[in-house]
Parts: C-alpha cells; sequence; structure tokens
C-alpha cells in the first residue's frame, strides 16, 4: 500500500476515536441531568439524521473538490459540535452537530478509497479501514469509559487545563485534542488527481440525482444484496451498542465504565473477522459470506442466558467476529459496483443515506421498546431474530437473483 493509503488511514482512526470517545461522555452527561433512559438511544439518532437529511447533498459536496479538503472542514464541523460540548450545550445537539461532520466526512473517507486504489485492493483496503475504525470504537470506548471515572476526572481537573473545571469539560477537551490531530493528517492527504464535478447550486437538481443513484443501486443485482447488508448491519450495529450497555448492566451487574470496556470486546471481535475477510475473501466471493449474518443474529440470542462475565466476554468476540467477517467483503462489493455505475461519492452518500436510515429507525425502535418497559432479554431475542430472518431473506433473494441470471444466460445460448 502507498504512504498515502496509511496517512488516510491515520486520520480516520483518531476522527473515529474521539466521536466514539464522546458517545460515552455523552451517555455519562444525560444521567448526571438524570435525564430518561431513552434519551442515551436517541444519541444516536440525533447523530445519524444528517446522514439521511442530507445524503442527497454531501455526495456531490464530496465529489466538488479533492477528498482531503472536504475531510478538513467535515473535521472542522466536528470540532464545533465538541466546543458546544465544552461550553454546556445539551449533549443530544452537540452529538447532532457532531453528526453533521460526520456526515459529510464519510464520502471522502470511502471515496477516496476507490480513486486512489485500483479495485483489486478494495477488500485489503477495506479491511483496514474497518479493522481500523473498529479498532478506534474499541480504544474511544474504552477512553471514555475511563475518563468518566471519578478517580481520572478528578486527576484531569488536577492538571489545571484551560477550561477544564469540571470532570466533563476535561473529558471533552481531551476529546477535541483527538479531534485536532485527525486535521492535522487530514492536511497531508494526497490528492488522487481525479477530475472533480462543480457542485451544482440548484438543490432540485442534487435531489433528482441523488434519486436516480438511489434507485440505480438498488436494481443493480448485486448492488441491491451488498447495500441490503450493510444497510442491515450498521443499523444493527448501532442498537446493540447500546443492547450491550444494558445487558452488561441488568445481567453482569456491570457500571457504564464497564459495560464501555464489554462494548470495546465486540468491536474486538469486528476487527478480528474484518483482518481474515481482507485476507481469505476475494471481491468475486464476497457474497459468499452471507450465511454468516444469519449465524450473528442467533448468536445474540444466547446473550439472554449469560451472567458470566468470562461467558460473556467469549460471546461478544464471536458475534463480533462473524459481523466483522461478512460486512468487509459486503463493503467493498458495494464500493466496486457503486463507483462503476455512478461514482465514488454519490455511491458512499447512497449507501449512507440507507445505513443510517437503518440505524434511525432500529435505534428508534429500541428506545420505544424501552419506553414501553420491555425487559432487555426480550428485547436480545427480538433484535436476534429481526437480524437472522432478515438475513435469511437477503439469502434467498441474492439466490432468485442467481437462477434468474443463469435462466437469461441459458436462454441466450441456444442456437437460433
Amino acid at each position: 500500500m502507498p504512504l498515502g493509503f496509511y496517512i488516510i488511514m491515520a486520520a480516520q482512526f483518531f476522527s473515529a476515536l474521539a466521536d466514539n470517545a464522546l458517545l460515552i461522555i455523552a451517555i455519562a452527561m444525560l444521567r448526571d441531568m438524570a435525564a430518561p433512559s431513552e434519551y442515551e438511544p436517541l444519541l444516536k439518532l440525533f447523530f445519524t439524521v444528517s446522514y439521511v437529511a442530507l445524503a442527497a447533498f454531501v455526495g456531490a459536496f464530496a465529489d466538488s473538490m479533492p477528498k482531503w479538503r472536504v475531510m478538513l472542514i467535515s473535521n472542522t464541523i466536528k470540532i464545533g459540535g465538541c466546543l458546544m460540548l465544552f461550553l454546556g450545550t445539551h449533549p443530544l445537539f452537540a452529538y447532532a452537530v457532531i453528526g453533521l461532520g460526520a456526515a459529510a466526512y464519510s464520502p471522502a473517507k470511502y471515496g477516496i478509497l476507490t480513486e486512489y486504489l485500483p479495485h483489486r485492493l478494495l477488500v485489503v483496503a477495506n479491511g483496514w479501514i474497518e479493522g481500523l475504525t473498529v479498532a478506534a470504537i474499541i480504544v474511544g470506548t474504552v477512553i471514555g469509559g475511563i475518563m468518566i471515572r471519578g478517580d481520572v476526572s478528578t486527576w484531569l481537573m488536577g492538571l489545571g487545563l484551560p477550561g477544564a473545571g469540571s470532570a466533563f469539560g476535561a473529558a471533552v477537551l481531551v476529546v477535541g485534542t483527538l479531534y485536532l490531530v485527525a486535521a492535522i493528517f487530514n492536511m497531508y492527504i494526497p490528492d488522487t488527481g481525479v477530475d472533480h464535478k462543480p457542485l451544482k447550486s440548484n438543490p432540485l437538481y442534487l435531489l433528482h440525482d441523488f434519486n436516480h443513484c438511489l434507485r440505480l443501486l438498488w436494481r443493480d443485482k448485486l448492488g441491491q444484496i451488498s447495500l441490503a447488508v450493510t444497510t442491515l448491519f450498521w443499523g444493527a450495529g448501532a442498537t446493540l451498542q447500546f443492547i450491550v450497555i444494558k445487558w452488561a448492566e441488568h445481567n453482569l451487574g456491570m457500571n457504564l465504565s464497564q459495560a464501555s470496556m464489554l462494548q470495546g470486546v465486540v468491536a474486538l471481535g469486528v476487527a478480528t473477522g474484518a483482518v481474515l475477510a481482507a485476507r481469505y475473501i476475494t471481491l468475486r466471493r464476497a457474497v459468499n459470506v452471507i450465511p454468516l449474518g444469519i449465524a450473528m443474529g442467533l448468536g445474540v440470542m444466547i446473550m439472554v442466558g449469560v451472567t458470566e462475565a468470562w461467558v460473556a466476554m467469549a460471546l461478544m468476540v464471536i458475534v463480533g467476529g462473524l459481523a466483522g467477517f461478512f460486512v468487509v467483503p459486503m463493503n467493498a462489493l458495494l464500493q466496486h459496483r457503486g463507483h462503476i455505475l455512478m461514482g465514488a461519492g454519490h455511491s458512499i452518500a447512497v449507501q449512507n443515506f440507507n445505513e443510517n436510515l437503518s440505524i434511525l429507525m432500529m435505534t428508534g425502535t429500541y428506545a420505544l421498546l424501552i419506553v414501553l418497559g420491555l425487559s432487555i432479554n426480550t428485547v436480545i431475542v427480538l433484535f436476534g431474530l429481526f437480524v437472522a430472518g432478515t438475513m435469511l431473506l437477503v439469502k434467498r433473494r441474492h439466490e432468485a437473483n442467481q437462477r434468474e441470471f443463469d435462466n437469461v444466460a441459458l436462454l441466450e445460448d441456444r442456437p437460433h
């Protein structure tokens, strides 16, 4: 891999590291404010709403200038959201601004891979980016969990950092520094030399163009399968973050700081699965991993019978490993199909729209189930059945597509 690829990875790592550390800090702030428990999954909802609302615009924005500049602008917006949290803005609104920056950042960080690397390296590149993103989730969640501990908060305040007069203020200041490190790496990302499309000023044109790209990708026989899988994965993954915290508190007797460490164990499994997929699965064989999604859904349901911490950790590694192994090849296949059909930025924007609409719907449903008073074990069983059932439907759809393709090929081969 060229040096520029590792600079892209470093920028992505520190930005994602800060996002995930801040999520744990924001949850702790909500609890300190005695906010209703359903506000916690709403953090993710506020974070992802920009991905859905601005999907028609961020793809065109990402394709209108060099990707490094888009990433720098987006990271600056994240720093602004972090500053809002530091100045006392409600965590939901501050995290929404950070989500705005992330929505603009995403088409650039993935789009630059298809511009910078040949398609034969896309699965490997995705293994790297997913592995490092998950590593950022692990380390970020652990950092967030450590910084909300009383002894660490006291130590941070004792350092005399400017403006860090409170425990949360000091923690947010540390996270803001991580965003600054990411911004420095952004400035050293190489320009790929790809021609950029001028940004259209007419929003109706952008909406029409986005709708065309959306329909194009869903109609493509391989695009629709890979898009369905990644859409389900990210919705399920975001919901699982909150399920694991509540499950760890209810079944294992852990506090928020300890439960955040268990989240990191899930992410460790995803990273392992991502690395193995990058090593053993080629782009041509990407669809062969679909059954692992069914296995992941069934594996999640085992959580209800677990009461020992070591068993919980082993199960979380397995669930994460299955998730990482099946999502990385599908993500690479989706990027490859999207790049061919419509261009990198537009393709990633369509992907983000679907994946984050899934996150909104699934975290919103989870919040509703909590409001209705369902036990966490009931929620886990419903969640596992939904994931396994949906992946089974995707598998059958792919098999039907294959039969249709084979029948067309047979007809074309017959002598006239």
